[in-house]
Formats: structure tokens, C-alpha cells, sequence
């Protein structure tokens, strides 16, 4: 069974679930667990040249956002209180971030050690990031460090890869994937259908694991091209229809003339105001299948917002006559 985990390395509750699945999986009797990282933001703001964390954690607005977390404790404490929660998960003997960076850099780096040698370095990178921003207190936005953790891991063409920018499509879109499945929080264990939010326990992580698989074994296998196009509409109807458009991307590629492609790029063109984009698609649905009464209809919308009064009324006539339900 795979384990997907996705989380932010700037979280230290990231570090600390590693640990607790990793005690897990010693102690596991159950099937072969495979486990693969995926990327999560949790501060999607943060620079890419780092800042000194001390000095924001005075900011009293700072303070404020990061009390939400644990609203009984003071920054300080909840700080003291995560600390000893990962001496007591062997992590240390120093512990915490001294930085604020971005960490999309280290995502990339994630990424390229899965594509590159699969879970095995990919999880020697994931921990050697870590280390390096939560016990060593570096710049986990630097090359250099990040070239480091690279070589150290075992990935000696790490750094140059990152130099060449590789990994960036594979972190936004697994980064737009995780959205779509409904990943909020780091970590999110994910297996299948169904995910866990939080650093549990180990062992409850993968009882989890052993019965979403098991459910997933027992449920009827989806190509991976309809999930995609599943994600991609779960991106629109949540708000996002840029997201949806990057998902559906290659699907627009390989199988440009499909309806339910067709339709879903239409309908995120118009949710994303490109109007245009929006009329071609539906006139290529509608040379299809011209009886296509949603497609009349939305063509009607747009080009009603496109000031096409004229042009609009018939196609929401048909629509209307066909379908009543769109009057």
C-alpha cells in the first residue's frame, strides 16, 4: 500500500509525524508500506530570501495568527511545548527553525529525489531538509544548503537540477492535486480516497492506511485520466478555475476532442473570465453535438457578458426550449 504524505517542511509537526510513522512501520506486521511525500504550503507568503524568525515572532499581528494554533498557550509556550514533543520523538538535541523562507525550493528538490530514485531517496532528502531547518537552523532557500542535503543523500545532481529549475510543474501540480482531494492541514496522510489530517500515532496512521486500501482494493479502479478530470472540477466548483485549467492541461493535449474535457475547459474559461477562450470551446462542442443544450446555454452566458446581446438570445432560446430547467 502507498502512504502519501503530504506536508510542508517549514512544519515542525512534519518532522515529528515522520518520526511516528517511521516507529510505526518498525513495529508493522501488516502488508508492505510504501511511503511518498507531497508538497503542502502552510505559508505560501514566505520569502525566498530568508528572514530571521525571532525577529517576526515579535510582530504582534504574527503573534495573534500563531496563538490561533493553540489558543490556551502563548507563542512561546506552544513553541516549548512542540520542542518537547520532538526531544521525546528523538529529534534534537537542539531544536528549532531559525529562519523564514519559502520553502517551494526544498519542495522541488522532494519532487526531483522521487522522480529520480523513488521512496527511498526521496525520504533520505525529506529527512536531510528537516534536519537542516529544524535541528541545524539553516536556510533551507539556499542553494548551497539544499546542494548539501542533496549530496548527502545520496541525489549528487540535486542542486544542479534545482539551478535548472526542474520540478517546478510537478510541485504546483501536486501542490493544485492535494487542494482538489481536499488536503488542508500538514500532515495529511492520504491513501486512496481518503486521508488523515495530523501527526498521529504511527500505529493509527497505519491502521488507517491498511483499511483505505483495503476499501480502495475493493472499489471499482478509475483511470488516472477521469481522476484527473475529477480533481480539475473539484479545483472549479471550490473557486479555483486557473488550478482547474493547469490540471486539465494535459488532458486538453491528449485528448482534445472529448466532451467532458471540452466542457470542463469551457466552463473554467468562463469562471476565469476568458471569454474568448470560452466561445471557441463551445463551438467546438456545439459542431459536435449540436443538440448540446448546457453548452447553448453557456455559450449564451458568454457572450452576454461579452456585451453579444444578439448573438447570446438564440443559443438561450434552444437552450430554454430543450432543457426547461435552464429558463
Amino acid at each position: 500500500m502507498r502512504i502519501e504524505i503530504w506536508a510542508d517542511v517549514v512544519c515542525p509537526w512534519a518532522y515529528i509525524g515522520k518520526r511516528r510513522v517511521e516507529r510505526g512501520l518498525a513495529a508493522w506486521k501488516g502488508e508492505h508500506a510504501e511511503v511518498v511525500w507531497r508538497p503542502f504550503r502552510i505559508d505560501p507568503t514566505a520569502p525566498a530570501e530568508a528572514e530571521p524568525l525571532d525577529e517576526l515572532l515579535r510582530d504582534p499581528s504574527v503573534d495573534a495568527e500563531l496563538r490561533a494554533c493553540a489558543p490556551h498557550l502563548t507563542t512561546a509556550q506552544n513553541r516549548v511545548r512542540v520542542a518537547e514533543l520532538a526531544a521525546a520523538e528523538g529529534l534534537g538535541p537542539r531544536w528549532g527553525a531559525a529562519w523564514r523562507v519559502s520553502s517551494q525550493d526544498a519542495h522541488r528538490l522532494i519532487a526531483l529525489a522521487l522522480r529520480a530514485g523513488g521512496p527511498r531517496l526521496q525520504d533520505a532528502v525529506v529527512e536531510g531538509v528537516l534536519r537542516a531547518h529544524f535541528v541545524a537552523a539553516e536556510d533551507i532557500g539556499a542553494a548551497g544548503v539544499l546542494d548539501r542535503v542533496a549530496r548527502e543523500a545520496g541525489f549528487a545532481e540535486g542542486g544542479r537540477l534545482l539551478r535548472e529549475g526542474a520540478g517546478t510543474r510537478e510541485v504546483r501540480e501536486s501542490l493544485l492535486r492535494g487542494r482538489a482531494v481536499g488536503v488542508r492541514t500538514s500532515p495529511t496522510f492520504v491513501v486512496g480516497r481518503r486521508a488523515l489530517a495530523g501527526a498521529q500515532d504511527g500505529a493509527a496512521v497505519l491502521e488507517f492506511a491498511a483499511e483505505a486500501a483495503a476499501a480502495e482494493r475493493g472499489a471499482a479502479q478509475v483511470p488516472g485520466e477521469v481522476e484527473r478530470l475529477r480533481q480539475a472540477e473539484s479545483l472549479l466548483v471550490s473557486g479555483d478555475p486557473l488550478g482547474a485549467l493547469d490540471l486539465l492541461g494535459p488532458l486538453l493535449e491528449e485528448h482534445g476532442t472529448d466532451r467532458n474535457v471540452l466542457r470542463l475547459a469551457a466552463r473554467c474559461y468562463a469562471r476565469s473570465a476568458q471569454l474568448g477562450r470560452a466561445e471557441r470551446t463551445l463551438a467546438r462542442l456545439l459542431d459536435q453535438e449540436p443538440g448540446d443544450a448546457y453548452a447553448h446555454r453557456l455559450m449564451g452566458s458568454v457572450l452576454r457578458r461579452r456585451g453579444e446581446g444578439d448573438r447570446a438570445a438564440p443559443h438561450l432560446r434552444l437552450a430554454s426550449a430543450m432543457a426547461p430547467e435552464y429558463d
